[in-house]
């Protein structure tokens, strides 16, 4: 089978790409072919906060739509809490101008709407349930071999499989990984009182408790903290759990039910040497993992497929989309912004967890003296809005 685009990878930002590009003939190749639904009761517990760039992103490919407005929450503000029980930063999106600071969507949901709208794509064909198994590449094209017995042939293959991208490792791409000793638990809760729309953020001296607005009177729970505390909350019975959570927030939603039980996700830090290779480009994970803490790693790897799909988009007329020199300008306009994004999370994650007594000073400062400063949060505001 040949075709212009070959994805591997059928996660947020493969599918995204798929249904982005134009004039292209397109394979995905993935097992995640079967995009998980949104459940009909209750919550996914895995959440993602969307940003307005990324909605209208998803909105131009027909996705956004395709979400039931009952299950998107907008953030119209957000709190960050310092370790010192004082300092605070708030955000408002009111004061910003803007109708929300983030959407909070859910992960089969998101996914699910990607996979419909991409239905309506007749230039891309879905191999469902194959897996690469082995890739080559020749001066004029690659070759996917899969482990149905299917071979593939692309002028450029994108890969978007994640952090164990084969892909990457194939094209012979370094990186950079390192685990961060902390797991993301996350779980869903009803809350005695209303979250206003509001996200939440504490930050614990290492740890970091998030609970993001759902439908109604909802929150999602993001708590990224040590292995062994991790195993703790992860052991607890609903009610203790419940309690956990609700002290460790200051009780500002009061009471809190348990509606989906608790998960938890390995955290890493992981940075691919290079975004391209010969006939190659990396998207989202697969190029780039980092901390949670300031919820941005799916949005990253939206904005890796509205970047790439508009640098194929502007290609010269009868230019390969396999070419090197086109392909770094996919590379240099989105390394600057990955690497400052993965800069500034990891330097936060590094300054909270540190215990001398200056960097405490330091970080609590830090906060209060931005909360007092609205032209630096409105700038803050509209980078993270992108």
């Amino acid at each position: 089978m040949d075709v212009d685009l070959a994805i591997v990878g059928a996660g947020l930002a493969g599918a995204a790409l798929a249904r982005a590009v134009r004039g292209l003939t397109v394979a995905v190749a993935a097992d995640e072919a079967a995009a998980p639904a949104a459940p009909a009761q209750g919550f996914d517990a895995r959440v993602y906060a969307i940003t307005p760039g990324n909605a209208a992103f998803l909105a131009s490919l027909g996705a956004w739509q395709r979400l039931a407005p009952e299950r998107v929450t907008p953030v119209h503000a957000m709190r960050v809490f310092g370790d010192d029980g004082r300092s605070r930063l708030e955000f408002d999106a009111y004061r910003a101008g803007v109708a929300a600071l983030a959407w909070i969507v859910e992960d089969g949901a998101l996914r699910g709407a990607l996979r419909e709208s991409l239905t309506l794509s007749e230039h891309v064909g879905i191999l469902a349930s194959d897996r690469l198994q082995s890739m080559s590449i020749a001066p004029d094209r690659a070759r996917l071999q899969l482990r149905g017995g299917r071979a593939l042939h692309a002028r450029l293959v994108v890969g978007a499989d994640g952090a164990q991208s084969l892909v990457r490792d194939q094209a012979g791409i370094a990186v950079t990984d390192a685990a961060y000793a902390q797991r993301a638990v996350v779980a869903n809760f009803s809350c005695e009182r209303a979250h206003r729309h509001t996200a939440c953020q504490w930050f614990q001296g290492g740890p970091v408790l998030a609970l993001l607005p759902l439908p109604g009177d909802h929150v999602s729970m993001v708590w990224s903290t040590g292995e062994d505390e991790a195993g703790r909350l992860l052991a607890l019975e609903p009610q203790a759990l419940c309690r956990a959570v609700a002290a460790a927030s200051g009780h500002a939603l009061g009471e809190l039910g348990l509606v989906t039980p608790a998960r938890a996700f390995p955290l890493r830090r992981l940075a691919a040497r290079r975004m391209i290779a010969p006939r190659v480009a990396l998207v989202g994970d697969a190029a780039h993992v980092i901390h949670p803490l300031a919820g941005q790693g799916a949005n990253l790897g939206l904005q890796d497929a509205r970047r790439l799909a508009a640098v194929l988009a502007a290609r010269e007329p009868m230019r390969d989309p396999g070419e090197l020199r086109l392909l770094r300008r996919y590379e240099r306009a989105r390394a600057g912004e990955v690497g400052a994004m993965d800069a500034t999370v990891h330097g936060l994650y590094r300054l909270f967890r540190a215990e001398a007594r200056f960097c405490a000073l330091l970080r609590n400062a830090g906060l209060n003296l931005t909360d007092h400063m609205p032209v630096i949060k409105n700038l803050l505001i509209r980078q993270a809005m992108a």
